[in-house]
């Protein structure tokens, strides 16, 4: 464990909570047992609480983004682990309001298990209870792939986007069917020329040729065996962008929110130059970016890498996308 600054993997957890806790204490309460993060202020027009989480490991998601105009309360797990279904629940009933409770999950077999276990306590509560699964990974759209796309980047998008909603009253069914509508809307996919250094052992998570690119890797370093070589960078990038445009179907004149996502390690220069050529490569399929974030925003603890989101946009989904919001992570 000598890669991190922490005493061990629990520690770079624990104390990172109670660190970012600490910082933030004007805007979110940390409940270390079973743990869970909750907004200090939200909307009082709220009617439905919103509760995302997930493994830690991939700030400032989950919990940087709890806050006015998006989450309720986050409930973070150990590195790259699910959340005990203890902790969904305690935090979800922390949060619940009259309408009850919306759980935005990603789509992993030990987050929908955990969450769902939570929701099955919540209904014998006699609390309202629905989920919006986030999908969005092209490079794990394939039949072969039992549970089908991971969820990854593009939870960010549906988190703003369904908080800037719960603040004007929406009820429980009209959130999910807006979150369902933009989950099935947005796609991505990553990239990595570095692993993450793992928790346990200090030592790359995997190995990669020097002039390799991992093409479809996954936000826990899950390898997608396309390995291609670190060519142009205008090439990759165009390449990236035609994989999600045929995901999502888009054709000239569509408009679409775009998320360029840094995986730890990439420095911001980097991803201002990414976000210039993702824009360039769009233009080129004549797709409208309407809105778009720059940051690292969904990590994958220290990896060099990146990935790139889209989310089909409209009138309404633009005007949520601008809403303001108050979190650790989103200031707007």
């Amino acid at each position: 464990m000598s890669r991190y600054f922490a005493a061990s993997p629990d520690d770079l957890v624990d104390a990172g909570l109670a660190g970012f806790a600490l910082a933030h204490a004007d805007l979110v309460e940390f409940t270390p047992d079973p743990g869970h993060v909750t907004a200090r202020s939200p909307d009082p027009r709220r009617v439905v609480g919103l509760v995302s989480g997930g493994g830690s490991g991939h700030e400032p998601l989950h919990a940087g983004f709890v806050g006015a105009g998006m989450l309720d309360a986050a409930c973070p797990g150990r590195v790259f682990a699910s959340p005990h279904n203890r902790q969904v629940y305690a935090a979800s009933r922390a949060v619940a309001k009259p309408g009850g409770v919306l759980h935005v999950v990603k789509n992993y077999t030990g987050d929908k298990i955990n969450f769902g276990i939570a929701a099955e306590r919540l209904h014998h509560d006699g609390i309202r209870c629905a989920r919006v699964l986030v999908d969005d990974d092209v490079a794990t759209d394939s039949a072969d792939i039992a549970v089908g796309r991971r969820g990854t980047g593009a939870t960010v998008v549906v988190e703003k986007l369904l908080g800037a909603a719960a603040d004007q009253g929406l009820d429980l069914d009209a959130l999910v069917a807006l979150g369902e509508r933009v989950a099935a809307g947005s796609r991505s996919v990553a990239v990595a020329a570095a692993a993450h250094t793992s928790p346990a052992t200090g030592a790359p998570a995997f190995d990669l040729p020097d002039d390799g690119i991992e093409y479809g890797v996954g936000i826990h370093g899950e390898r997608s065996g396309a390995v291609r070589p670190h060519g142009p960078v205008d090439d990759l990038v165009r390449d990236m962008t035609g994989s999600l445009v045929t995901a999502l179907a888009l054709t000239r004149g569509d408009r679409v929110i775009g998320l360029v996502n840094g995986l730890g390690r990439t420095t911001p220069l980097e991803l201002y130059g990414l976000h210039h050529r993702f824009a360039a490569a769009l233009a080129e399929h004549g797709v409208t970016l309407e809105r778009h974030l720059v940051g690292s925003v969904v990590t994958a603890l220290d990896m060099h890498g990146f990935s790139l989101s889209l989310t089909r946009t409209d009138d309404e989904l633009t005007a949520l996308w601008d809403a303001p919001a108050h979190t650790a992570a989103w200031r707007a």
